[in-house]
């Protein structure tokens, strides 16, 4: 892409129907570390790679806790993630105030795909620069929604954002149709492996740099990271020495 009369704000048309500004911003997310979120009839998972910025520093945090229902898993602008992060937990507490029931997840995720477009249609603003996969339990059942910075968002079986992520989609569409009676921690392991597809050559997932969210109708929204994971890790290497010794 390539600076043009028509990027200078987010609330100008160029002639061929497009708005430059929100085209960047989704080519942050693409920056982004890649996130991976599925779900089956009783559970929905995210399963995150995070990043450091150098030998010195802590990884990035990847999931978010919202409420005991609800968590997002973030690619892009960590900044702009923290302000809607903040956004869905003053929704999250004003309708638990007002209506005595905690948000419901569409709901959720339409309030901030309204607060998104606002920032493509107000001239001197700029859309957000962080995608979201946002999962939780209602009613309804378990959700998994995607945020863009367009303010569109949709609901899905499975999906991935992030950097590489085309591969863990890949992946998802190839096995989505068996999630549907997987227990957690077989759920867990297939968001695994799609991560794993995302990875640059040579890079392992391990407990550095692995980070994992589940919310189903037995089970509060967790975020597991650390130590935490080695057990879900470990059904990978299970994996591996499994076909190793069908070869």
């Amino acid at each position: 892409m390539f600076r043009n009369q028509y990027d200078n704000d987010a609330s100008t048309w160029s002639p061929q129907g497009r708005i430059f500004q929100v085209e960047y911003a989704s080519e942050a997310v693409k920056q982004g570390s890649a996130v991976v979120g599925l779900r089956s009839k009783d559970h929905v998972v995210l399963v995150a790679a995070k990043r450091s910025p150098n030998e010195l520093a802590s990884y990035q945090k990847k999931i978010i806790r919202i409420d005991d229902h609800m968590g997002i898993a973030v690619a892009g602008l960590t900044s702009d993630a923290r302000v809607l992060s903040n956004y869905l937990r003053t929704e999250s507490i004003r309708s638990k105030m007002v209506y005595g029931r905690p948000l419901p997840v569409g709901r959720a995720v339409n309030a901030i795909g309204d607060k998104a477009q606002t920032n493509t249609q107000d001239y001197g603003r700029r859309p957000y620069g962080v995608g979201l996969l946002v999962i939780g339990q209602d009613d309804a059942g378990p959700h998994l929604y995607e945020f863009s910075p367009s303010g569109i968002v949709s609901e899905y079986f499975a999906y991935s954002i992030g950097a590489r992520s085309q591969s863990a989609r890949t992946y998802l569409e190839r096995h989505f149709e068996s999630f549907e009676d997987l227990s957690l921690k077989e759920l867990i392991a297939q968001g695994l492996r799609a991560l794993r597809d995302t990875l640059q050559q040579g890079k392992q997932l391990d407990t550095l740099n692995t980070s994992i969210g589940f919310v189903g109708k037995d089970a509060k929204m967790t975020v597991l990271d650390g130590e935490a994971t080695q057990e879900y890790l470990d059904l990978l290497d299970e994996e591996d020495s499994g076909a190793m010794d069908t070869e």
